[in-house]
């Protein structure tokens, strides 16, 4: 593990350091950014970003924290003693630091096949639909008639687009939670 001071990230940021400071990161299995500023904490966040192409989550619990939090990809706000600023400014809040977990490899799997499901589903009934305007061309020789009624195109349209997210997302769930939570690794599974 690495632990750097903000002094520290200072002088990295000031002179220019910032590829041996990644080179350096890649090699450490945890960072710890301790007693640095608001702007250093996104700074870090911004560089991880843009250098290593990766995905990133932030989680914070205080004002202090709100710029690193908007810089990531993703940000956790933790409610608690220091205010909500930090939750204000988050994706995803949570009360305490051990839900983490459940948050990440429960409910981020379960969203993961969710829309995975969902774009396919999205894609096929729309193949449906144009095909079957597609079709109909041919029987109409081309004359631009319309097949359906308006106002049952805007049903066929809110009934497949609303149902179907609603079902899937109160109902889906394809590992149970206590499986997920003793196997992390089928997260891996989706990507």
């Amino acid at each position: 593990g690495l632990v750097i001071d903000g002094r520290t990230l200072n002088i990295i940021f000031q002179g220019g350091l910032e590829e041996k400071f990644l080179e350096l990161t890649q090699h450490c299995r945890s960072v710890l950014c301790c007693c640095s500023t608001p702007l250093q904490k996104s700074m870090v966040v911004k560089l991880v970003r843009r250098q290593l192409k990766v995905m990133t989550l932030s989680i914070g619990d205080g004002a202090n924290d709100v710029s690193m939090i908007q810089a990531a990809d993703v940000g956790i706000g933790i409610s608690g003693q220091e205010g909500m600023q930090a939750v204000m400014a988050s994706d995803f809040a949570i009360s305490r630091f051990k839900h983490l977990k459940k948050l990440l490899l429960v409910h981020g799997h379960w969203c993961y096949a969710r829309l995975a499901k969902m774009v396919i589903y999205f894609f096929y009934k729309n193949v449906c639909y144009a095909n079957l305007l597609f079709w109909y061309q041919f029987f109409c020789g081309f004359s631009g008639s319309t097949m359906i009624d308006y106002w049952q195109m805007i049903f066929f349209n809110l009934f497949f687009t609303s149902v179907p997210p609603l079902l899937f997302g109160t109902l889906d769930k394809d590992v149970s939670a206590e499986t997920l939570l003793r196997l992390p690794e089928l997260y891996k599974n989706g990507q």
